[in-house]
Formats: structure tokens, sequence, C-alpha cells
């Protein structure tokens, strides 16, 4: 690959939510090769600390039942919407797949925490240029109830682990918008001395 043809990848990659998904599936061995991407992120001290919860099937109803659950469990009456609640049960519906991005904690917690976040998030980078190499749309989603006792034992989640966010993956139809971002040159600073 050429170095060009790196950038434009990462110049390209999009948030593309389910609602713009179509129904088409997406094969096993091509999740597990998005999903093989997350394990060339770098990762202080070795500790590799990503694992992902890959849900397909009857387990995206399973997941919006809880997270509309959760939602109403979580927002106070006075804040909730009708079209939020049906949101969160219907977001998982549309995904082809949904993979619960986690972290495990070093058990020696011989780094920082931020550390393993850090490499965590580096992985689901490697996942997202993966899916816009494939033409997969993906979103990643970090509502509030992820943290949630009862959502943590629906993921099964062992000690040490905890939930950062939903990645949702799916295949469009409808090319997405070009990314806009304020120029580089304003966020850098030089010091030559």
């Amino acid at each position: 690959m050429e170095a060009s043809q790196l950038f434009e990848l990462i110049a390209k990659r999009r948030s593309i939510f389910p609602r713009q998904y179509n129904d088409k599936k997406i094969p096993t061995n091509v999740i597990m090769d998005v999903v093989a991407q997350a394990n060339w992120a770098p990762t202080h001290k070795l500790t590799e600390p990503w694992r992902f919860k890959i849900l397909r099937g009857k387990a995206l109803d399973r997941l919006g039942d809880i997270s509309e659950q959760l939602y109403l469990k979580h927002i106070p009456k006075e804040k909730q919407s009708k079209e939020k609640q049906a949101k969160k049960a219907l977001t998982p519906r549309q995904s082809a797949c949904v993979l619960a991005i986690c972290m495990q904690r070093d058990p020696k917690e011989s780094l920082p925490e931020w550390e393993e976040i850090a490499a965590v998030s580096c992985a689901v980078q490697n996942m997202w240029l993966a899916c816009t190499a494939l033409n997969i749309g993906a979103y990643w989603s970090s509502p509030k109830t992820i943290s949630d006792p009862e959502f943590e034992t629906f993921l099964e989640l062992s000690q040490g682990e905890k939930c950062i966010g939903l990645f949702y993956m799916g295949y469009y139809d409808e090319a997405p918008q070009q990314g806009k971002r304020s120029p580089i040159s304003d966020k850098v600073t030089w010091v030559n001395e």
C-alpha cells in the first residue's frame, strides 16, 4: 500500500449509523477479519487489553430490550421521550452485528488504566479502518448505561473487565458525506528550542 492510499483511507473513515444500514448480513469470516485488525494496536507492556463480545441474531433483540429498559431506569421520567426510548430498542436491531468494546484490566495493574483504555481505543480505530476498507458502516457509541450492573451481567463480563462502548456494524447503500475538520495547523505548536 502506498502512503497516499493509507492517508486516503484514514480521511475516508466516518461514523455510519445503524439507521443507514441495509439488511445484508456480514459473514462471520469478514467480522473476524475486522476484529483481527484490533490485535495489531499498540499496547504498552503487551497487555493486549482489548476484548470484544460479538452480538448477532437474537442477541441483538436482547441488546435492544436491555438498552430500552436501562434508558427507562437511568433517565428521569421528565426527560424521557418515546422517540429516544424507541431508538434505544431499534438501533441494535438495525445492525448486522454489534461488538461490545471491552477492556480487560491488567491484573498486576502494571500501568495506568488510561493506557489500557488508550490501547483499546487504538484497537477500535484499526477495526474502523478495516470496516472503511471493506465498505462496512461502523459507529462507536458509549451510552451511559454500559456501566450498569445489569448490562455487565448481560455481557457476562469477566473479573477486571469493563465495557467502554458499543461498535455497531452494517453494510450501507448511500455513500457517506465527506468529513470536515479544522486545519491541523490550528492544533500544532512547534517547540524547536
